[in-house]
């Protein structure tokens, strides 16, 4: 019995291993299609089509909701290809997955906390790739302030480097650019395109880098040493913040394999002695002890998150 609960306990690991690595090649080499689909069709090379909209009807209705607009400005700072019905229809198919799952595998009284962790998780997942697109974004700027120097040295506008910089950057910041090109394109203010940017991606270094832009604009005064000077800055910061994060790496491991471990706890008790998690949330002492233990677990990683976070 006790090889039998290891055994399965290691097979699941084990497909939870490779299916986020799975994942993880699929989405890597999604963003790499999607990349070179984009230069080509800047080039002329291939056709831009646009991609069929599913659940057209509930995103309608949704965006007409205060929580369809919140959607739609998280969207638009991920950067993900999804609109707000879309993304709400697939997060109410994987809560209610991972409640038919959990009521399976664990006990009728885990679905619904299951499913409240999958609503949950799905506002972090969307936290998680706006931080992501944002560090992105933050690596380019160096090459953005250079690009800027450089066109603003030749001669140019900074209205024209910024479409210049567009352009030639890979995204995020080429599109995040383009899109302030357009603003600008249709009479926006320089102050109210750039502020727009730093709402959607807030950062210290792109807040310096706007601000900059900004005075500049608004004094006349000298762009180019202004943005060397700034160069030089941002590559020091992006040094820093790499070696911050791969010191911290260690921490950010423990944040997430603390639940890990407690829900293996729970696999483990279960195949050990089958149906113990059903006969023990029967009961009110053992709902309130499994509510008070998942409480501590969020606790003990937000906590650790806390900790791990160091502003550079």
């Amino acid at each position: 019995m006790n090889n039998l609960a290891l055994l399965t306990i290691g097979v699941t690991l084990l497909c939870c291993v490779l299916g986020v690595l799975g994942l993880q090649a699929y989405a890597k080499g999604k963003t790499e299609r999607d990349a070179l689909v984009d230069r080509l069709s800047h080039t002329g090379q291939i056709p831009v089509a646009a991609r069929h909209r599913r659940f057209q009807g509930v995103d309608r209705r949704l965006r007409r909701t205060k929580l369809g607009r919140r959607i739609e400005l998280k969207l638009a700072a991920t950067g993900l290809d999804l609109t707000p019905g879309e993304f709400f229809v697939y997060a109410l198919a994987a809560t209610a997955g991972l409640w038919m799952i959990a009521s399976s595998v664990l006990a009728a009284f885990f679905g619904p906390v299951a499913a409240l962790i999958g609503l949950w998780g799905t506002n972090i997942f969307l936290n998680w790739q706006r931080t992501k697109r944002t560090e992105r974004f933050i690596n380019q700027l160096p090459e953005l302030s250079r690009i800027l120097a450089n066109a603003t040295q030749a001669g140019l506008a900074l209205r024209t480097a910024i479409g210049m910089a567009a352009e030639e950057l890979e995204d995020p910041a080429g599109e995040e650019l383009a899109r302030v090109a357009r603003r600008l394109a249709v009479g926006e203010s320089l102050d109210d395109a750039l502020s727009e940017l730093t709402e959607r991606l807030p950062s210290r270094e792109l807040v310096v880098l706007v601000t900059t832009l900004v005075l500049s604009n608004r004094a006349g005064g000298t762009v180019v040493s202004s943005l060397r000077n700034l160069t030089e800055t941002l590559e020091e910061r992006k040094e820093t913040r790499r070696e911050v994060k791969t010191q911290l790496s260690q921490v950010t491991v423990t944040a997430y394999a603390v639940p890990v471990f407690g829900l293996g706890a729970m696999l483990l008790m279960n195949a050990v002695m089958p149906g113990a998690l059903d006969r023990m949330t029967t009961a009110a002492i053992g709902q309130g002890a499994v509510i008070v233990s998942l409480i501590l677990y969020a606790v003990g990683f937000i906590v650790i998150r806390r900790l791990s976070r160091i502003d550079v």
